[in-house]
């Protein structure tokens, strides 16, 4: 049985569907699907786009084995003829995306998929499912970066997660979002994440005193000598033992980590100790069940924290767990014209924007800073000139004239005809490409509460088309 093999990790409806175009003579008509989110997780201004690496290596192996067909055949309801098609299955679609690491925002295709209907409907779970969960979790890990103001965060959260794909493409995630390394051992081997950690309560127990486990540690591990002072008491005996080996053996780094206990109030006494004893290098490092409101609220009242440890809350994004994107078609090809489909509903949310389209952002010459996000279809240019107008497609009455900025479109080209033409770079220029882009982003749109709602505006020849479409559903 080949476990490896994730052809058939979907929904059933979308093989019951591909098999019904396949049926039903529409299979190979050309389809559009966006892949968008309508909602930024914990009430943020903006998310990060994740899992890209991880989508073009499914697409790739997409390949249905004759152990999946022999298992559709045997579940029934499938015809020989669509059970060939799979058995002989190529991709072929077209698929584009933002570079990962980019701060995408709801409402805004962020993977456009053209290609056989049959086609770019099956990959939708899988885009999902990748999608979401990676861009969640990166989301997540900025926020706790950027509440920790400059001092580093590990991701310690592989006990937690749920299941191991979770642990290892979670702290991948979390890289992309900003922390400097992982507990999850198998993330440097694959990806070249720094692997980081110390000791277990666990060390201290097994040995006759806290002294002895603390020297042996040190002894062992001089250039990665991180001593766990809270088992017994922080202040009372793992901090002077601690203090008690730096002195007898001078570990080339020192730092003590705090895994209980009132953080703030421990940690300031701590510095006081280390700071009298002569080791004001030594580094305090802080875990136990952190996220970024009680980082910020720890710091705001003065503990003194050089890093962070966050686990369960980073993980599995506790307070917001769930990352909505969803998969939608755009239109379809009638004799090479597209024909614009959109979904319309009561629920204002849930109207998508029809068509095949292009998203561009617009940076500010002066500052450099993302000044809005425009959609218009594929065949428009992009947005241009000293006096170009931006609007609420909601509330069209809500509009800002630009002027001095520079359009870059935000989707790169993954794979032509089924042929992959990008190649992702290594996850650390990732990291590297996603700070730097957060650094474009006005401060207003990074506050954690009510922050300044970024404009994603439609052209007007988009809008008009939506507008049109939504009316003669009406009537």
């Amino acid at each position: 049985m080949n476990r490896n093999n994730l052809s058939l990790l979907t929904d059933f409806y979308e093989l019951t569907m591909a098999g019904g175009y396949l049926e039903s003579g529409i299979a190979h008509e050309t389809a559009y699907f966006d892949l968008f989110f309508r909602r930024v997780p914990d009430g943020g201004g903006f998310a990060i786009f994740a899992g890209l690496a991880q989508v073009i290596e499914y697409l790739e192996g997409l390949r249905f084995d004759e152990e999946d067909i022999s298992f559709l055949r045997e579940k029934g309801g499938f015809s020989e003829a669509f059970l060939d098609y799979l058995a002989d299955f190529e991709f072929r679609c077209d698929v584009w995306a933002p570079p990962e690491g980019t701060p995408i925002f709801p409402g805004e295709p962020v993977v456009t998929v053209r290609g056989p209907l049959l086609q770019a409907q099956y990959i939708e779970t899988m885009l999902l499912l990748l999608v979401n969960h990676q861009s969640l979790i990166a989301t997540k890990a900025n926020r706790i970066v950027r509440a920790a103001a400059g001092r580093s965060v590990m991701e310690f959260g592989t006990r937690r997660a749920h299941g191991s794909a979770a642990a290892v493409l979670g702290a991948r995630a979390a890289y992309i979002g900003g922390c400097i390394g992982t507990s999850c051992t198998v993330c440097e081997r694959d990806y070249g994440i720094p692997a980081l950690g110390t000791m277990a309560h666990s060390w201290v127990q097994c040995f006759p005193s806290e002294y002895e486990a603390f020297s042996a540690y040190a002894r062992l591990y001089p250039d990665n000598c991180t001593l766990l002072v809270d088992t017994y008491s922080v202040l009372k005996s793992g901090v002077p033992n601690a203090i008690r080996v730096f002195r007898e053996q001078q570990p080339a780094q020192m730092a003590i980590r705090i895994d209980s206990g009132d953080a703030t109030y421990l940690s300031k006494h701590a510095r006081a100790m280390l700071d009298e004893a002569g080791f004001q290098q030594c580094k305090i490092v802080l875990s136990n069940s952190l996220d970024e409101w009680l980082i910020r609220d720890i710091l705001l009242q003065g503990a003194q924290i050089d890093s962070f440890g966050v686990g369960e809350r980073l993980i599995t994004a506790a307070a917001d767990p769930v990352f909505g994107g969803v998969y939608k078609m755009a239109g379809v090809e009638k004799d090479g014209v597209i024909v614009p489909k959109m979904k319309i509903s009561e629920n204002v949310e849930k109207i998508t924007n029809p068509g095949f389209k292009r998203l561009y952002r617009l940076f500010d010459k002066s500052t450099g800073r993302m000044v809005a996000d425009v959609i218009t279809l594929a065949h428009e240019p992009a947005p241009a000139g000293d006096d170009y107008v931006i609007f609420d497609p909601s509330f069209t009455w809500k509009r800002k004239r630009l002027s001095g900025f520079t359009a870059r479109e935000v989707h790169v080209p993954i794979f032509e005809g089924g042929r992959c033409v990008y190649t992702p770079p290594p996850v650390a220029a990732v990291r590297d490409y996603c700070l730097a882009q957060i650094g474009t982003l006005w401060e207003e749109t990074l506050r954690f509460e009510n922050p300044q709602t970024y404009y994603v505006d439609l052209s007007q020849e988009l809008w008009e088309l939506r507008t049109r479409i939504i009316e003669e559903h009406q009537t």
